[in-house]
């Protein structure tokens, strides 16, 4: 009998000893960090919660040892540790201590992301969709006839392609009016614009950029990059006014327009002044385009933006937003290529930033009861992406500290449930 229970209570101690849980670390030891989200993602779409430790050796994920989840892992080549319950116990009850900057949030349900963008463009395109087949997270393509026929409530995340709702067309017309792909462009959006019931182009956008408006106050999750951000507040400010000289829609504009402009429409920018000149790359000043090279010295070898460091247990929305290995982040061009400081509304976020040059590169805000996250730039790890470059390969980039922040956004709607501190 005293043998039995000797091996009894050994059984019992090495089961408790036995793994637990899968941690999957987001710190310089992971091998593909991008698929790891992919990993949090596929998780979650199976109903099981995943634990993502804010600032724990680079925000981890943390869940249940199930084998299907080592095996998955395993398959995309994403690094993982087996740990028992005690260990487990032990990393959440370092993250609780008060003194630590950590957190630990339960995401509960995958949010459903659409991506807002031409059904004429390949993933890499755009950043967003290109590092979305990467991490293997599905997404549905969604477009201007979608959105005005309402079906943006069913979705939870919505990112918009980097667009132009001016209806200026990127502010392509000087370099490439002739270009083939331009006037097939603007004849396509002409022709949309006509079956839709709208006279220009302009209009359809300033129509679709309202209802994206509703979807975000109602309590959805925006993510914008390139020239979506500055060009759909633009859009919002401009309403009822022409802003579009005429090779972009045939007429002429409002005279004296810029003192027009109703700033309390929009989400993140304030007090900005639109180009008159037809002929400029960039819109507005809220664009560093022009300025951050000649004014301030910007170089690809200093072209450097910093993440802000929030308090995990207080701020935990920017928190997981700013999730990363690496707190500084290489910059990158794009249609639009940095957020002038300036023009920014003080109620906004400001989550990276080049201060030397006065520029944000990554903002985030509340507007009703959603979110908008607004990213500057087009490929975080192409730095003078240009029209026709070829794709990204994201397999030469596993680790890339810029994508994160894409994929920090697609993952924060999971967490919507938790109770936020005040």
């Amino acid at each position: 009998m005293k043998r039995l229970l000797i091996l009894l209570v050994f059984l019992f101690l090495s089961s408790v000893s036995q793994a637990a849980y899968i941690l999957i670390p987001m710190d310089g030891t992971q091998k593909d960090h991008l698929k790891a989200y992919g990993i949090a993602y596929w998780v979650l779409k199976r109903d099981v919660e995943v634990n993502w430790l804010l600032n724990y050796r680079g925000g981890s994920f943390m869940v249940k040892d199930v084998k299907e989840i080592e095996n998955e892992c395993t398959i995309r080549g994403v690094s993982f540790e087996i740990i028992a319950d005690a260990q487990s116990t032990a990393i959440l009850t370092e993250i609780s201590n008060p003194e630590i900057n950590m957190e630990s949030v339960k995401l509960e349900k995958a949010p459903k992301v659409a991506v807002y963008s031409p059904k004429t463009k390949m993933p890499w395109d755009d950043a967003v969709t290109l590092v979305l087949k990467y991490a293997e997270i599905p997404y549905d393509v969604i477009y201007d006839e979608e959105i005005l026929q309402e079906k943006l409530p069913l979705y939870d995340w919505l990112h918009l392609h980097h667009e132009d709702f001016t209806g200026q067309y990127g502010r392509f017309w000087a370099g490439y009016h002739n270009a083939t792909w331009y006037k097939e462009q603007q004849r396509g959006l002409e022709a949309s614009a006509k079956a839709l019931g709208y006279e220009k182009v302009s209009q359809m956008k300033l129509a679709v950029a309202k209802k994206i408006r509703d979807f975000t106050s109602g309590g959805g999750f925006l993510f914008a990059m390139c020239s979506a951000p500055d060009s759909y507040d633009i859009a919002l400010s401009a309403e009822g006014l022409d802003i579009c000289e005429s090779m972009f829609d045939g007429d002429g504009t409002t005279p004296n327009y810029n003192s027009k402009l109703d700033y309390t429409k929009t989400f993140a920018f304030t007090n900005f002044v639109l180009s008159t000149n037809p002929n400029e790359y960039n819109k507005s000043n809220i664009d560093t385009y022009n300025v951050r090279k000649q004014k301030y010295g910007v170089t690809k070898e200093n072209d450097l933006f910093t993440l802000f460091e929030f308090s995990a247990k207080w701020d935990i929305v920017p928190t997981m937003l700013c999730q990363n290995h690496e707190p500084i982040i290489k910059g990158f061009w794009g249609q639009t290529v940095g957020f002038n400081k300036t023009y920014i509304k003080p109620n906004v976020l400001i989550l990276g930033e080049n201060k030397a040059a006065n520029e944000a590169r990554y903002i985030h805000g509340e507007f009703g009861k959603g979110t908008f996250t607004f990213y500057s730039g087009h490929d975080p790890e192409d730095y003078e992406h240009r029209v026709e470059d070829p794709p990204t390969d994201l397999s030469l980039h596993p680790n890339s500290p810029g994508y994160r922040l894409i994929l920090n956004n697609v993952l924060f709607p999971a967490a919507k449930k938790k109770k936020q501190k005040t």
